[in-house]
């Protein structure tokens, strides 16, 4: 028996996102979709419902709880990163450092794995930070990316206060 994947858009209030799901997972969240997708929330599972659900409401109250099954995806050491991330309590970051520190790896292999994070806000990278700014964001250090990433963390800091 295969898995009914669907493809559903979310407008929000950062763009368009598109989520890809199954009947039971997320596969992944796409931030800075092109035009050729249309915009609808077509829904096909109750699962795909359950995500957008979320979304809203995290856009909502970014307090709010956000865990959703996902599609086991990339390396080994890619979903240990992912994985610290989710402990990241909304309205606060850390470093590319702390988190090679507490993953004993270094911070290069961090800011990797975050760019490949294929679960774009729902595994948080936004807020992975450089010492010395903000870093980067979906692999660009300037842009409508850092843009975004500024937003995130400002929409996390100002609900979480």
């Amino acid at each position: 028996m295969t898995s009914l994947f669907a493809e559903t858009i979310l407008v929000t209030p950062v763009g368009r996102i598109l989520l890809h799901t199954s009947e039971t997972q997320l596969y992944g969240v796409e931030l800075f979709i092109s035009n050729d997708f249309l915009d609808n929330e077509t829904v096909i599972s109750t699962f795909a419902q359950q995500v957008i659900n979320k979304l809203k409401s995290y856009f909502i109250d970014p307090q709010s709880e956000c865990k959703l099954k996902l599609a086991e995806r990339g390396t080994v050491f890619q979903r240990r990163v992912w994985q610290y991330l989710l402990t990241i309590p909304p309205g606060e970051t850390r470093t590319y450092s702390e988190l090679a520190q507490a993953l004993d790896t270094s911070a290069r292999a961090v800011g990797n794995a975050c760019r490949a994070n294929p679960f774009a806000i729902v595994v948080p990278c936004h807020r992975v930070v450089s010492k010395a700014g903000l870093g980067g964001y979906y692999g660009k250090t300037d842009g409508s990316e850092i843009d975004l990433k500024q937003w995130l963390l400002e929409h996390e800091r100002h609900k979480s206060s």
